[in-house]
């Protein structure tokens, strides 16, 4: 593990069914206000610092776009579409079959940041809440003015990714509720 990055602590997690699927509901408080974290949702230059994708155009208008999966060398092409986009608070967009919510509420502090991540299968939701956690902590380097390079894909595993799969698991068990 890359011993002089900080994952933080884990997030307000909670995970309920939907419809065939199941929700990830993942909430982050940031200090910055809700503005300048629309911008890192959804400018393509500042998602490509800290997404686990880049993407073909700002995702601030409804419509198609194409999202890239990066990891390492390699790149997938996902087909998305942005359903909503309400600056700056509310964005959903589709990513492959997956539907990610991203709410945005002003706090005395900065946003209040809420991602519902809806996945197929039950077992990938620790997975996920891993993936964003360490995405999102990349976001926030970005939004303090002290970027770090993305952690997506296989070096994820670098950052302690295994151990932060492992404590979400624990954290969501077995409850379907959401936080």
């Amino acid at each position: 593990m890359n011993a002089s990055f900080d994952p933080g602590p884990l997030a307000d997690v909670g995970c309920r069914p939907a419809g065939p699927g199941w929700t990830l509901v993942f909430v982050r408080d940031l200090k910055h206000p809700p503005e300048k974290v629309w911008a890192a949702l959804t400018e393509p230059g500042q998602l490509s610092q800290w997404a686990p994708f880049t993407s073909a155009r700002d995702l601030a208008e409804t419509g198609a776009v194409t999202l890239t999966m990066i990891d390492g060398d390699q790149s997938v092409d996902m087909p998305a579409s942005v359903t909503r986009a309400e600056p700056p608070a509310l964005l959903e967009y589709t990513w492959g079959p997956d539907v990610l919510r991203w709410e945005l509420a002003p706090t005395a502090l900065g946003t209040r940041l809420t991602l519902l991540h809806t996945v197929g299968e039950r077992a990938a939701v620790p997975k996920m809440a891993a993936g964003w956690h360490l995405c999102l902590r990349v976001a926030e380097q970005l939004l303090d003015g002290r970027p770090i390079p993305p952690i997506r894909g296989q070096i994820a595993l670098e950052y302690g990714w295994e151990d932060l799969n492992a404590a979400y698991t624990a954290k969501l068990g077995a409850e379907e509720e959401s936080i």
